[in-house]
Protein backbone atom coordinates (compact mmCIF):
# COMPACT_ATOMS: atom_id res chain seq x y z
CA UNK A 1 0.00 0.00 0.00
CA UNK A 2 1.34 3.38 -0.57
CA UNK A 3 2.61 5.22 2.21
CA UNK A 4 0.29 7.32 3.40
CA UNK A 5 0.58 11.07 4.11
CA UNK A 6 1.86 11.98 6.82
CA UNK A 7 2.85 16.11 7.11
CA UNK A 8 6.61 16.03 8.16
CA UNK A 9 6.91 18.85 9.98
CA UNK A 10 9.59 21.92 8.48
CA UNK A 11 12.03 21.24 10.99
CA UNK A 12 13.83 24.60 11.03
CA UNK A 13 10.84 26.89 11.06
CA UNK A 14 10.19 27.01 15.10
CA UNK A 15 11.91 29.54 16.70
CA UNK A 16 14.84 27.76 19.01
CA UNK A 17 15.78 30.60 21.58
CA UNK A 18 12.29 30.17 23.68
CA UNK A 19 13.41 26.86 25.28
CA UNK A 20 16.54 26.26 27.79
CA UNK A 21 19.71 26.56 26.36
CA UNK A 22 20.71 22.72 26.81
CA UNK A 23 17.60 21.56 25.53
CA UNK A 24 17.75 24.24 22.78
CA UNK A 25 21.03 23.30 21.52
CA UNK A 26 19.68 19.27 21.66
CA UNK A 27 17.16 20.13 19.18
CA UNK A 28 19.69 22.60 16.87
CA UNK A 29 21.65 18.99 17.00
CA UNK A 30 18.50 17.20 16.08
CA UNK A 31 17.57 19.52 13.43
CA UNK A 32 21.43 18.73 11.66
CA UNK A 33 20.75 15.05 11.97
CA UNK A 34 17.56 14.88 10.69
CA UNK A 35 18.58 17.24 7.61
CA UNK A 36 21.16 14.71 6.82
CA UNK A 37 18.61 11.51 7.42
CA UNK A 38 20.39 10.49 10.07
CA UNK A 39 16.92 9.54 12.24
CA UNK A 40 18.23 7.31 14.85
CA UNK A 41 20.62 10.27 16.14
CA UNK A 42 18.03 12.94 15.31
CA UNK A 43 15.63 10.98 17.45
CA UNK A 44 18.26 10.87 20.31
CA UNK A 45 18.73 14.66 20.84
CA UNK A 46 15.21 15.46 20.16
CA UNK A 47 14.29 13.45 23.27
CA UNK A 48 16.80 14.68 25.04
CA UNK A 49 15.67 18.25 24.51
CA UNK A 50 12.76 16.70 26.11
CA UNK A 51 13.99 14.77 28.65
CA UNK A 52 15.57 18.41 29.99
CA UNK A 53 12.50 20.51 29.03
CA UNK A 54 9.42 18.09 29.34
CA UNK A 55 7.46 21.80 28.32
CA UNK A 56 9.14 21.95 24.47
CA UNK A 57 6.51 20.49 22.46
CA UNK A 58 8.63 20.98 19.80
CA UNK A 59 11.48 18.38 21.06
CA UNK A 60 8.44 16.00 21.18
CA UNK A 61 7.14 17.17 17.61
CA UNK A 62 10.46 16.51 16.21
CA UNK A 63 10.99 13.54 18.36
CA UNK A 64 7.42 11.82 16.83
CA UNK A 65 8.69 13.05 13.30
CA UNK A 66 11.89 11.45 13.47
CA UNK A 67 10.93 7.99 14.84
CA UNK A 68 8.04 7.47 12.10
CA UNK A 69 10.80 7.97 9.67
CA UNK A 70 12.18 4.72 10.60
CA UNK A 71 9.14 2.84 11.02
CA UNK A 72 8.23 0.58 8.42
CA UNK A 73 4.63 0.33 7.32
CA UNK A 74 3.84 -3.10 7.37
CA UNK A 75 6.70 -4.99 9.46
CA UNK A 76 5.16 -6.28 12.60
CA UNK A 77 8.87 -6.59 14.40
CA UNK A 78 9.53 -5.50 18.35
CA UNK A 79 11.69 -3.13 16.90
CA UNK A 80 9.13 -1.38 14.68
CA UNK A 81 6.24 -1.38 16.69
CA UNK A 82 8.32 0.47 19.27
CA UNK A 83 9.63 2.93 16.94
CA UNK A 84 5.41 3.93 16.36
CA UNK A 85 4.30 3.50 20.02
CA UNK A 86 7.16 5.52 21.23
CA UNK A 87 5.91 8.09 18.30
CA UNK A 88 2.35 7.87 19.01
CA UNK A 89 3.97 8.92 22.88
CA UNK A 90 5.61 11.67 22.14
CA UNK A 91 2.65 13.01 19.61
CA UNK A 92 0.22 12.40 22.52
CA UNK A 93 2.38 14.90 24.90
CA UNK A 94 1.31 17.66 22.14
CA UNK A 95 -1.97 16.92 21.90
CA UNK A 96 -2.25 17.01 25.63
CA UNK A 97 -0.23 20.37 26.07
CA UNK A 98 -1.26 23.81 25.46
CA UNK A 99 0.03 23.15 21.75
CA UNK A 100 -0.33 25.54 18.88
CA UNK A 101 -3.22 24.43 15.89
CA UNK A 102 -0.35 23.67 13.65
CA UNK A 103 1.47 21.71 16.17
CA UNK A 104 -1.66 19.56 17.23
CA UNK A 105 -2.86 19.10 13.35
CA UNK A 106 0.49 17.31 13.03
CA UNK A 107 0.36 15.15 15.76
CA UNK A 108 -2.96 13.99 15.43
CA UNK A 109 -2.05 12.98 11.29
CA UNK A 110 1.26 11.21 12.82
CA UNK A 111 -0.72 9.61 15.38
CA UNK A 112 -3.45 8.29 12.66
CA UNK A 113 -1.00 7.30 10.46
CA UNK A 114 0.99 5.25 12.64
CA UNK A 115 -2.45 3.07 13.47
CA UNK A 116 -3.61 2.99 10.09
CA UNK A 117 -0.52 1.31 9.05
CA UNK A 118 -0.64 -1.29 12.59
CA UNK A 119 -4.14 -2.01 10.85
CA UNK A 120 -5.86 -0.48 14.07
CA UNK A 121 -8.83 0.95 11.58
CA UNK A 122 -11.17 2.60 14.48
CA UNK A 123 -8.77 4.60 16.13
CA UNK A 124 -6.63 5.96 12.73
CA UNK A 125 -10.08 7.39 11.60
CA UNK A 126 -10.58 8.52 15.42
CA UNK A 127 -7.40 10.69 14.85
CA UNK A 128 -7.93 12.08 11.67
CA UNK A 129 -10.97 13.28 12.38
CA UNK A 130 -9.25 14.78 15.31
CA UNK A 131 -6.97 16.05 12.89
CA UNK A 132 -9.82 17.94 10.66
CA UNK A 133 -11.53 19.60 13.30
CA UNK A 134 -8.37 21.44 13.88
CA UNK A 135 -8.88 22.47 10.59
CA UNK A 136 -11.89 22.37 8.34
CA UNK A 137 -10.15 23.39 5.20
CA UNK A 138 -7.69 20.44 5.55
CA UNK A 139 -8.63 18.22 2.42
CA UNK A 140 -5.87 15.74 3.02
CA UNK A 141 -7.59 14.69 6.71
CA UNK A 142 -10.97 13.87 5.19
CA UNK A 143 -8.92 12.27 2.26
CA UNK A 144 -7.47 9.97 4.75
CA UNK A 145 -10.58 9.48 6.61
CA UNK A 146 -12.00 8.15 3.33
CA UNK A 147 -8.21 6.32 2.67
CA UNK A 148 -9.07 4.63 6.42
CA UNK A 149 -12.74 3.42 5.46
CA UNK A 150 -11.61 1.86 2.23
CA UNK A 151 -8.51 -0.18 4.23
CA UNK A 152 -11.58 -1.16 6.59
CA UNK A 153 -14.00 -2.53 4.05
CA UNK A 154 -11.35 -3.96 1.86
CA UNK A 155 -9.72 -5.77 4.52
CA UNK A 156 -12.45 -7.86 5.48
CA UNK A 157 -13.93 -7.94 2.49
CA UNK A 158 -10.97 -9.81 1.31
CA UNK A 159 -10.60 -11.97 4.19
CA UNK A 160 -14.15 -13.38 3.73
CA UNK A 161 -13.24 -14.01 -0.46
CA UNK A 162 -10.03 -15.78 0.47
CA UNK A 163 -12.28 -18.34 3.32
CA UNK A 164 -14.53 -19.02 -0.39
CA UNK A 165 -11.63 -19.07 -2.72
CA UNK A 166 -12.85 -16.23 -4.47
CA UNK A 167 -11.31 -13.95 -6.65
CA UNK A 168 -10.86 -10.46 -6.02
CA UNK A 169 -13.30 -9.63 -8.96
CA UNK A 170 -15.48 -12.37 -8.67
CA UNK A 171 -19.04 -10.89 -8.25
CA UNK A 172 -20.79 -12.20 -4.72
CA UNK A 173 -23.88 -14.32 -5.97
CA UNK A 174 -27.20 -13.97 -4.13
CA UNK A 175 -27.66 -17.05 -5.41
CA UNK A 176 -25.10 -19.25 -3.71
CA UNK A 177 -25.69 -19.93 0.02
CA UNK A 178 -22.27 -19.05 1.15
CA UNK A 179 -21.84 -15.98 -0.76
CA UNK A 180 -24.88 -14.74 0.21
CA UNK A 181 -24.10 -15.30 3.69
CA UNK A 182 -20.39 -13.67 3.26
CA UNK A 183 -22.52 -10.46 1.47
CA UNK A 184 -24.86 -10.00 4.50
CA UNK A 185 -22.24 -9.66 6.95
CA UNK A 186 -20.49 -7.15 4.11
CA UNK A 187 -23.69 -5.02 4.29
CA UNK A 188 -23.69 -5.00 7.92
CA UNK A 189 -20.26 -4.29 8.46
CA UNK A 190 -19.16 -1.90 5.56
CA UNK A 191 -22.12 -0.33 4.51
CA UNK A 192 -22.16 2.47 6.87
CA UNK A 193 -18.38 2.73 6.95
CA UNK A 194 -18.63 2.56 2.80
CA UNK A 195 -20.85 5.96 3.22
CA UNK A 196 -18.56 7.59 5.49
CA UNK A 197 -15.88 7.35 3.27
CA UNK A 198 -17.90 8.35 0.04
CA UNK A 199 -19.25 11.59 2.00
CA UNK A 200 -15.22 12.81 3.19
CA UNK A 201 -13.77 12.02 0.00
CA UNK A 202 -16.08 14.11 -1.73
CA UNK A 203 -15.85 17.27 1.23
CA UNK A 204 -11.55 16.74 0.03
CA UNK A 205 -12.72 16.96 -3.65
CA UNK A 206 -14.82 19.55 -2.66
CA UNK A 207 -11.83 21.22 -0.97
CA UNK A 208 -9.31 20.67 -3.52
CA UNK A 209 -10.81 20.17 -7.01
CA UNK A 210 -8.01 18.38 -8.60
CA UNK A 211 -7.02 16.27 -5.73
CA UNK A 212 -6.78 13.14 -8.15
CA UNK A 213 -5.56 10.51 -5.14
CA UNK A 214 -8.85 11.28 -3.47
CA UNK A 215 -10.47 10.52 -6.96
CA UNK A 216 -8.75 7.60 -6.92
CA UNK A 217 -10.18 6.35 -3.97
CA UNK A 218 -13.42 7.28 -4.68
CA UNK A 219 -13.25 4.93 -7.46
CA UNK A 220 -12.49 2.45 -5.22
CA UNK A 221 -14.98 3.05 -2.55
CA UNK A 222 -17.51 2.86 -4.74
CA UNK A 223 -16.63 -0.91 -6.00
CA UNK A 224 -16.55 -1.37 -2.22
CA UNK A 225 -20.62 -0.35 -2.28
CA UNK A 226 -20.96 -2.43 -5.57
CA UNK A 227 -19.80 -5.63 -4.39
CA UNK A 228 -22.20 -5.41 -1.53
CA UNK A 229 -25.35 -4.99 -3.88
CA UNK A 230 -26.05 -8.87 -4.70
CA UNK A 231 -29.90 -8.46 -4.89
CA UNK A 232 -29.69 -5.17 -6.76
CA UNK A 233 -27.98 -5.66 -10.18
CA UNK A 234 -29.05 -2.72 -11.35
CA UNK A 235 -27.43 -0.13 -8.41
CA UNK A 236 -24.55 -2.41 -8.82
CA UNK A 237 -23.82 -1.77 -12.70
CA UNK A 238 -24.64 2.30 -11.31
CA UNK A 239 -21.86 2.33 -9.12
CA UNK A 240 -19.47 0.37 -11.58
CA UNK A 241 -20.62 3.21 -14.08
CA UNK A 242 -19.92 5.39 -11.47
CA UNK A 243 -16.55 4.11 -10.28
CA UNK A 244 -15.16 4.58 -13.65
CA UNK A 245 -16.28 7.89 -14.28
CA UNK A 246 -13.84 8.38 -11.02
CA UNK A 247 -11.38 6.99 -13.24
CA UNK A 248 -11.88 9.27 -15.79
CA UNK A 249 -11.60 12.14 -13.78
CA UNK A 250 -8.86 10.84 -11.79
CA UNK A 251 -6.99 10.79 -14.49
CA UNK A 252 -8.12 13.58 -16.00
CA UNK A 253 -6.84 15.79 -13.20
CA UNK A 254 -3.33 14.15 -13.22
CA UNK A 255 -2.82 15.03 -16.90
CA UNK A 256 -3.79 18.64 -15.95
CA UNK A 257 -1.53 18.72 -13.10
CA UNK A 258 1.36 17.72 -14.96
CA UNK A 259 0.43 20.03 -18.22
CA UNK A 260 0.88 23.24 -15.84
CA UNK A 261 4.04 22.14 -14.32
CA UNK A 262 7.04 24.02 -15.49
CA UNK A 263 9.38 22.50 -17.81
CA UNK A 264 12.98 22.27 -16.04
CA UNK A 265 15.27 24.06 -18.47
Amino acid sequence: MKRLLILVPVLSCFLLSAFPQSSSNEVQLGVSAYKNNHYDEATKHFEKAAELDPGNLTAHLYAGTALVSQYIPGVDTEENLAFAERAVTHYQRVLDANASREQKLNSAKGIAYLYLNMKKWEEAKTYYQMASSFDAKDAEAYYSIGVSDWTYCYSFRMEGRVKLEMTPDQHLSSRKPDQKKLCDELQARNGSTIEDGISNLEKAIELRPDYDDAMAYMNLMYRERADIECDNPMAREQDLKTADEWVDKAMAAKKAKAERKPIAK
